[in-house]
Order: structure tokens, then sequence, then C-alpha cells
């Protein structure tokens, strides 16, 4: 806050209200002779009432013009020194200084400390050496401090109270927008994982799909076909029937809130391997087999059906009809990956985010993952922690 202005401002009204209420106590004063500890020294009471309402005048700019209003008052005070300092005109000084020095920058708060405490000092060093009698000038003193430079001093307090108030609000806005980053972070990391898992959910079916119905729509009529027509066909209704089946779980499994998660929305697990393969061969693959595993903690175990479904689908989409191999061992405290296939048919035009989702789906369980060309073919391999405990 240092080198700002701080308005601590009121409404119009009021400081004129508050004005007023000055004014009307100093002339209550000097009607019943209350407005100094002696009378036989002081200046006429039309000049003290004038004073008291240019005072008041410049009361009414407490917050507008601070520091002038703060001048006005202090040129009033340094000229009724020489007299016995009334009442009213102490009681707006002390008011006007306060403001001042609430209103100012925190640098021109230190100015007018500076300067009310030279003054008190001041005059009262006057006053002791004029009267020769110290102990009148240390009384004075201290009256003069209490004038000067408490009002000062209580308006640095209030300053620092509600510096610390902005401060704390300043932090409460800064932990609101943490927290709403946090949230922003949190869904969008969701939704990541969702767009992942719907893709490795659907795309390996309804390529499946996509691929029979063209090889369906190839074939000859003839009536030798017809048998693998029906397998053809029989495929492409199991693929679809388990698309759908899938895309209702994930639908479920997000809408629920929490617990165990029901067997018929559990996600897929490498338990359902076989049926996976077959849906493969009914593709058109053809493929060799070889697994070798035991219970596997469940990211593992869904990481790893996912890779391999993403994988196959790969290979259908650019082996066809062709080879693929699939190895799946236990190494003891890793899991091993590898599906291998021929590229028999063209250059892929997919946008690449299978081979991103099973990077991810590998990096989140702490893998390792690879996929290229190999051998005049493609690879995927990926390995997989399993820490030799299952979960």
């Amino acid at each position: 806050m240092t080198g700002e202005t701080h308005r601590y401002g009121q409404r119009p009204w009021w400081n004129v209200f508050v004005a007023g209420v000055f004014f009307g106590v100093g002339l209550l004063l000097y009607a019943m002779d209350l407005y100094a500890l002696r009378t036989d020294n002081q200046l006429p009471l039309w000049i003290l009432i004038i004073q008291s309402a240019v005072l008041c005048v410049a009361q009414m700019f407490r917050h507008k013009a601070p520091l002038p209003a703060l001048a006005i008052a202090s040129c009033i005070l340094l000229y009724d020194i020489a007299y016995d300092l009334p009442l009213p005109v102490m009681l707006v000084f002390i008011d006007l200084l306060f403001s001042a020095t609430l209103s100012a920058s925190k640098r021109t708060a230190w100015v007018i400390l500076g300067i009310m405490t030279t003054l008190a000092l001041g005059i009262s060093l006057v006053d002791g050496i004029v009267s020769e009698n110290w102990r009148r000038a240390f009384f004075n003193m201290v009256n003069m401090f209490t004038l000067l430079v408490v009002p000062v001093w209580w308006s640095f307090n209030i300053r620092q109270h509600g510096e610390l108030l902005q401060a704390e609000r300043q932090q409460s806005r800064q932990m609101r927008q943490i927290a709403a980053l946090d949230r922003r972070t949190a869904v969008n990391a969701e939704r990541s994982r969702m767009a992942r898992d719907l893709h490795d959910v659907v795309a390996g079916h309804l390529s499946a799909i996509a691929i029979q119905s063209e090889a369906l729509l190839s074939m000859i009529d003839d009536e030798n076909e017809r048998k693998l027509v029906r397998t053809v066909l029989e495929s492409v209704r199991e693929n679809s029937l388990q698309s759908l089946a899938e895309m209702r779980s994930m639908i479920d499994l997000l809408r629920a809130d929490g617990g165990a998660a029901d067997p018929r929305t559990a996600p897929a697990r490498l338990a359902e391997l076989d049926k996976l393969l077959d849906s493969a061969r009914a593709g058109g693959l053809s493929l060799e087999v070889h697994t070798s595993f035991g219970e596997l903690p469940v990211a593992v175990d869904l990481a790893a059906y996912r890779i391999i479904q993403e994988a196959l689908t790969n290979a259908l989409k650019h082996a066809g009809g062709g080879d693929a191999r699939v190895e799946v061992q236990d190494l003891g405290h890793q899991l091993l990956i590898e599906v291998t296939n021929e590229m028999t048919g063209p250059p892929g035009t997919g946008t690449g985010t299978g081979l991103v989702n099973m990077r991810e789906r590998a990096h989140a369980v702490g893998g390792d993952f690879q996929a290229g060309p190999w051998r005049g073919g493609w690879r995927v391999r990926a390995v997989l922690p399993t820490g030799g405990v299952a979960n």
C-alpha cells in the first residue's frame, strides 16, 4: 500500500452533519464560558466564533481535501498558541489531523508525524526558554503530544488494521483463484481421461464393424461364401452389442458416486482377452497368441487390456487379413505386452490418437511404451510395473 492514497470517504451529507455538530458544541462551550481554563488571556469572543466557523467549513472537506483542511486548522492553532488554546479549536484540529493522516499516502502520513512531533517539542522548548519554568514546559510538552501526536498514532493504528484486512482479503481472493484453477485443471484432466476411455472403448468395436462391413460388401455372391458371410455378420452384431454395452457401462461409471463397481459395469480386464482376440480373428486377422500372467493390480490390468485392444484395432486397419502376434508375459515385477503385425494395407490416415492414448495409459501406471516400424511391419511394446503384488 505504500505510495497509495487511502480514501476512507464518507457521504457528503455526513461530513456536513459532523461539522455542524462540532460547531454547535463549540457555540455551547463559548456560551457556557467553558472553552478554556483561563479566559483573561483570550481573543475576543467574536473572533473565536469566526475561527470555529472557518474550522467547521474546512471540516466539511476532511475527506475530499484533507491536507488543505489540515493546513487551515494548523494556521489557526499556531495563531492561538500565543493565547490559551480554546477547546473548540482543539477538538476540530484533532479530527482534521486524524482524517488527514488516515487519508494520506503512507509517505505523507510519516511526514505529518514528523512535523507534529517537531512542533510539540519546539513549542515546549520555546515555552521553557521564555518562561524559564521547565516544569511547566514539561507538562506543556505532554499536552502538545496529546494534541499533535496521539491523533497521528491513532490513525497509524487504524491504517495498519485496514492494511491487514485488505491483505487478508487479497489472500482470500488468491486462494479462491487457485482453487478455481485447480478445479479447472481437474475438469480438463477428467475430460481428457473420458475422451481417452471413450476412444478406447468404442473405437475398436466401431473400427471392426467398418472393416468387416467393407469385407462383406466386397464378397462374391456365391454359395460357398455364405458360411463366411454368416460368420462376419455374427461378428459385426457381437461388436455392435459389445460397443453399446461398454458405452452404457462407461456412462454408469461416470454417474456413480463411488464405491465398488457393479460387475456388469466393471471395466474390461485381461480375463476377457479371449473375447477380444476372437473379435480380431473374426475381422480377418490371423493371430499367434502367447500369454502368461496371473493376478495383476487393477490399474495395470485395465491399462494392459486397453493397450492390446488399441493395438489390435490398428492391426485390423493396416494388416487386414494378414498375420499378427500377441504376447503378454508376466516377468515378475513387470508385465510385458507386445503386439506385432504385418503392414499389408495402405498407410493409415488416422489422427494418432490411439498411439497417444496407449502411451498415456502406460505412463499413467509408471510403465514404458514404444511403437513403430519393426521388421517390415509394426510393433507395439509396453512394459508395465506390477510390483509383484496383486491389487
